[in-house]
């Protein structure tokens, strides 16, 4: 029976990807708190305006600016939010994303001993500065408000006016609460911006500049976002939930609520760990927010350099193989195509054309490709099938990011007496499905790739959703992005989140009944890598309104 949620009770950044949605425009803010009782009258002016997860049109009206909020562990203490209940928060983030930095991958795990006081010298200010101590906690980042904008003209590139305004509108707050409450700056590498802003990147088709579903190293992004049980109507659902959910005895159901919001059963049929009291936590949940540089230069040098070796290795042309290489770095053509579905360079191309991605109308290739993006067809493949890599490489980024049935404990390595990978038709997403994490967030930096080098201002900022920060977004972090032995890669990191300053491959397989030899990526440079960033408690409105009030344990 599918869970009814009270979605006016829940942010709507938790239920919605704002991008997909028509906002291409974001505007992250972060502010300290001095005073208590005027970060509480901020909290409470801001919260009046949140954007909940109520539907559109059916139970309110679609915005032209949404807004959200969120703490760090050191904001609900500034809060002066009780003992109580921040003896219940989940240690990870109680410490805070700067110091799971060896976990993470974000430092140097083979320098643990290290004492190096500049390791974060690449970050922000902004994040340099959080959880320094020695200014009683003037720097630290407590806060977190997130704008999101619509387009003000379909075909140009400016937002709404909205956008301003609520801008304006914080700095007001701001200013109001007598430096109780302070906007931070510190953003960027020079430290002058007081938000992050971020936008999707457009494209020109024909005479119009429209939004892409694209980041910066030019591949569509944001496809395979799971969905949970409660999070669409029982018709939508229907095919949402294909590729997105979990397989359940051969049919794809949404996952357990509880895996992204507090207060709901999960997947091991348990309410997940929470803070006290229950009203406080119940249709809240964590987010780490990450700010991601992508060094584009060495990631189109390194593509580029080995483009060449494996054309000749595989007497193919050097365009097929830079897209190939490519393909298989990601798991996905730069499209957004699975290569699970569409394993061959051939058959992608007759795929596209098959689809009318490049219909001579350029208006109507982006309409085509935008509707098979958002289809289930782009998401509905699976892994047990491949078990050896032939068609998706074991260690491939999307691979890792969500492994799908690919860890069922009954899967079969290797190939049968015909050559063909053992199938495991029942297979389950038994070891994924606890794994999973919501994604939000949107580029920053330049649209225009020709502008882009390592030393320029693009990448992603991101944000990942989940009840434990710790289960989900550090696992996966910890062991199938920066770490492959689940995917008989050994030390061998994500192609490319991965940190390669010691590990520097890449295995692509090849069937042998292709006559082709496996091949190796041997030229790896770290092509993503993390400018700061802090975990955030998103509570619901009901647990807004509580902090607001100064309330929150009435015992």
């Amino acid at each position: 029976m599918a869970r009814t949620l009270n979605l006016h009770d829940i942010q709507g950044n938790v239920v919605r990807a704002y991008g997909r949605f028509s906002f291409p425009f974001a505007r992250y803010f972060f502010f300290n708190i001095s005073d208590a009782a005027e970060g509480r009258k901020f909290v409470d002016d801001v919260r009046r305006h949140v954007t909940t997860a109520a539907r559109w049109p059916e139970e309110a009206e679609k915005p032209d600016c949404t807004v959200n909020i969120g703490f760090s562990f050191l904001g609900l203490w500034k809060l002066e939010v009780p003992p109580r209940t921040l003896r219940g928060m989940p240690f990870e983030f109680a410490e805070g994303m700067k110091d799971r930095a060896f976990v993470l991958g974000d430092r140097n795990t083979s320098e643990v001993a290290a004492d190096d006081p500049d390791w974060d010298a690449h970050w922000d200010p902004i994040w340099r500065a959080n959880r320094q101590g020695g200014d009683g906690g003037r720097d630290d980042v407590h806060i977190w408000v997130s704008l999101n904008a619509q387009l003000k003209t379909i075909g140009a590139t400016d937002p709404v006016d909205a956008l301003e305004e609520r801008t304006q509108w914080l700095r007001d707050l701001c200013t109001a609460s007598n430096s109780g409450v302070r906007l931070l700056s510190g953003i960027g590498p020079d430290g002058t911006g007081d938000y992050q802003s971020a936008h999707a990147i457009f494209e020109k088709h024909g005479d119009m500049m429209l939004p892409s579903p694209k980041e910066h190293f030019g591949f569509s992004d944001g496809i395979g976002d799971p969905v949970f049980d409660g999070q669409y109507p029982a018709e939508k659902m229907k095919t949402s939930v294909i590729g997105r959910g979990k397989r359940v005895d051969g049919k794809w159901v949404p996952i357990a609520t509880g895996e992204f919001l507090l207060g709901h059963p999960d997947e091991s049929q348990e309410l997940p760990p929470a803070a006290m009291p229950p009203e406080f936590s119940q249709n809240g949940t964590f987010m780490a927010f990450r700010k991601l540089h992508e060094n584009v230069s060495s990631f189109d040098e390194v593509v580029s350099e080995e483009a060449k070796r494996f054309a000749t290795v595989m007497d193919i042309p050097e365009q097929e193989a830079r897209e190939t290489l490519r393909a298989k770095m990601c798991g996905r053509w730069s499209d957004g195509v699975p290569l699970a579905v569409v394993p061959t360079f051939e058959s992608w191309q007759a795929f596209r054309a098959e689809k009318g991605f490049d219909d001579p109308d350029p208006m109507v290739a982006v309409q085509n490709h935008t509707a098979y993006l958002r289809s289930p067809e782009a998401s509905d493949f699976r892994y047990a099938d491949d078990m050896p890599g032939f068609k998706v490489p074991g260690g491939a980024h999307i691979r890792r990011m969500n492994t799908r049935d690919y860890l069922d404990p009954l899967n079969k390595p290797g190939v049968d007496a015909s050559g063909k990978p053992y199938p495991n038709h029942d297979a389950t997403h038994a070891l994924n499905k606890r794994r999973r994490v919501l994604r939000r967030g949107l580029p920053y930096g330049a649209s225009d790739p020709a502008q882009n080098t390592d030393q320029t201002e693009q990448g992603v900022a991101l944000m990942i959703l989940g009840t434990s920060l710790f289960r989900q977004f550090e696992f996966v972090q910890q062991q199938w992005v920066q770490y492959g032995l689940d995917f008989h890669q050994g030390n061998n990191t994500c192609p490319m989140l991965g940190d390669h300053s010691v590990h520097t491959r890449h295995t692509i397989t090849s069937d042998p009944k292709s006559g082709k030899p496996p091949y190796i990526m041997s030229k790896l440079k770290t092509f993503v890598e993390c400018r700061g960033g802090e975990y955030f408690f998103v509570p619901s409105m009901t647990a807004l309104r509580l902090i607001a009030m100064g309330v929150v344990d009435p015992t």
